[in-house]
């Protein structure tokens, strides 16, 4: 058979992922709506008969200026999923996965690959400023000769209605030792400083408004005995009578860069280890003129000492974070992921912590609900796959988190995962009332237990231990961030989350309850759930139609009214 040289496009939509050595079985999506002040996705994907770069892409469009194309690129995976998988997955093989979005040089363009599906990511950033109505945006492939190759016209319809602000706390862990490693700068220099603020702002455009802030280096994923580079926020003097005087100075330029970037929760690293509470994390204090280690992994977290040093600490905290008018800001961690056995050490901590911070909330991820009935933690933050006790007993302002063993039913983002999959957590969350939202992996480029740092663009599993896609969600570039389809895509679920809200102001919450269920043969829950893209999609679509629908008798009645 002789081949068809043809070079050809698709569009699609966003939660498609592209693969090169597959051919496209999704139907083409050219429209779609947007509500001021949401960001939009979609694809367009192309594919060349024999090798071609440069190829110029480029956009047309009244919009153009709010218009952002990016090169999906592919990642390597050695370890895309656990073994005991389930079904709602796309593939299960170690190989490339479409997730970086990498800048389009303009002189560079994409590059054709001999027959490969690769796809170009369109994002459109709809201001409240943008009048209402329809949008054509054509996304146009040409060779370096000024030849047209192809082009794909999408039609955008800005709904007359305001995206109302973020509700949900949201954290990703911000490691910021990792930006130590990678870009290999001093740790607290003006260039470190200056990544922290690059990759925090990159963080609030995808809806994190609040950050893991280190006053002790976090001991979290810290092999037994081993250490992570210091990152402490906090300056420590011991004296010789064993009293401490504590420097603020860091952490209040650490809470004004949260304050410029639009941070508003400040969320301070756990004061025991990580899996048991047993042991303090690494402190450093000056002492007789030397700055040295003086708890960590040896430190007994129940012992005099430590005890001592907490007694000391946490009410000259709070003297500072009051000084500052943070006390609605602020909240703190006892100990990540502790199990039922490790409670004497944890009540032994939490004790200690609720007797010195008052009102500020202490919350924590784990699993067994014996923490939350004995009073031990009032902010229990479970696993979506552990949450239901939790919502039997109504735990109020409920949490929930995932992580590398939330893989069966539940929602998460691995690379092997469909996009919808991703996204849906949306709709679960406005469904549960969850008021925040936690993971652990922002920028996590090192290997389990921090054993060394990796090269993320080589290793996405942190050393073929947790399946791609769990360990972060940033990859590093030479100017900044890289973002993920991954990161666009959960923060496509936290605007679903807010659409939802703002016609639940306009509707009722019956009625938008019933919205999400209708024809579903059973109630939506953390495990069950459409697994298809279209429902999602259609869904979006349905609320932004009601929101229209519901502004537009809202604005009658005013008219009639006056």
């Amino acid at each position: 058979m002789q081949d068809v040289f043809v070079f050809e496009t698709q569009c699609l939509h966003s939660l498609v992922k592209v693969f090169p050595d597959e051919e496209l079985r999704d139907e083409s999506y050219t429209r779609g709506s947007a509500l001021r002040g949401e960001t939009f996705d979609f694809q367009v994907a192309y594919r060349a008969p024999a090798l071609t770069k440069p190829i110029r892409v480029s956009v047309i469009s009244t919009l153009q200026a709010a218009i952002t194309l990016r090169e999906v690129g592919l990642a390597p995976s050695e370890l895309p999923c656990q073994r005991r998988h389930d079904d709602n997955v796309l593939r299960v093989t170690p190989g490339l996965y479409p997730d970086p979005l990498y800048p389009i040089d303009e002189e560079q363009g994409v590059v054709g690959i001999h027959y490969q599906w690769r796809s170009v990511w369109v994002t459109v950033e709809v201001d409240e400023e943008t009048l209402a109505g329809k949008y054509d945006i054509t996304v146009k492939f040409a060779a370096l000769t000024g030849e047209l190759l192809g082009e794909e016209s999408f039609h955008l319809e800005v709904i007359p209605a305001m995206l109302p602000p973020q509700s949900l706390i949201h954290t990703e862990w911000f490691h910021a030792d990792c930006l130590v490693n990678y870009y290999g700068v001093q740790v607290f220099s003006d260039a470190h400083w200056g990544l922290i603020e690059q990759y925090m702002q990159t963080a609030v455009r995808h809806g994190m408004n609040m950050v893991l802030t280190p006053h002790f280096t976090p001991p979290l994923d810290t092999q037994v005995g081993g250490e992570r580079p210091t990152v402490q926020l906090v300056d420590v003097q011991r004296e010789l009578d064993g009293t401490y005087k504590f420097g603020f100075g860091r952490l209040l330029r650490w809470i004004e860069l949260c304050n410029r970037v639009g941070i508003h929760y400040l969320e301070f690293s756990h004061l025991f280890t990580q899996w048991g509470a047993k042991h303090a994390p690494k402190v450093e204090a000056v002492e007789q003129g030397e700055l040295r280690r003086i708890f960590g992994w040896e430190t007994d977290a129940a012992g005099e000492a430590y005890k001592s040093f907490l007694n000391q600490y946490l009410p000259a905290l709070m003297v500072f974070l009051r000084e500052q008018g943070l006390e609605n800001r602020c909240y703190f961690h006892i100990s990540d992921e502790p199990l039922l056995e490790h409670m004497p050490w944890y009540r032994s901590a939490s004790e200690l912590m609720q007797a010195h911070l008052g009102n500020f909330p202490i919350i924590d991820a784990l699993t067994n609900v014996e923490y939350y009935e004995q009073g031990l933690v009032k902010g229990p933050i479970p696993a979506n796959d552990h949450i239901e006790p939790f919502l039997e007993r109504q735990v109020p302002k409920l949490w929930t988190y995932y992580c590398c063993v939330q893989y069966r039913q539940v929602s998460n983002r691995f690379f092997n995962m469909p996009s919808a999959r991703n996204r849906v957590i949306g709709v679960q969350l406005y469904k549960f009332q969850i008021v925040g939202f936690l993971h652990w992996g922002y920028n996590f480029w090192n290997t389990q237990y921090s054993l060394q740092a990796i090269d993320p663009y080589r290793v996405t599993d942190a050393g073929r231990t947790f399946p791609s896609g769990d360990a972060f969600l940033v990859y590093p570039g030479a100017k900044g961030p890289i973002e993920s389809i991954r990161m666009e895509v959960f923060y496509e679920g936290l605007q679903d989350l807010r659409a939802l809200q703002l016609l639940e102001g306009l509707v009722g919450r019956e009625q938008v309850l019933a919205l999400i269920e209708d024809g579903l043969t059973e109630p939506l829950s953390f495990s069950q759930y459409p697994s298809d893209a279209q429902w999602l999609l259609g869904l979006r679509e349905r609320v932004n139609r009601a929101i229209s629908g519901a502004s537009e008798l809202t604005k009658r009645g005013d008219r009639h009214e006056s």
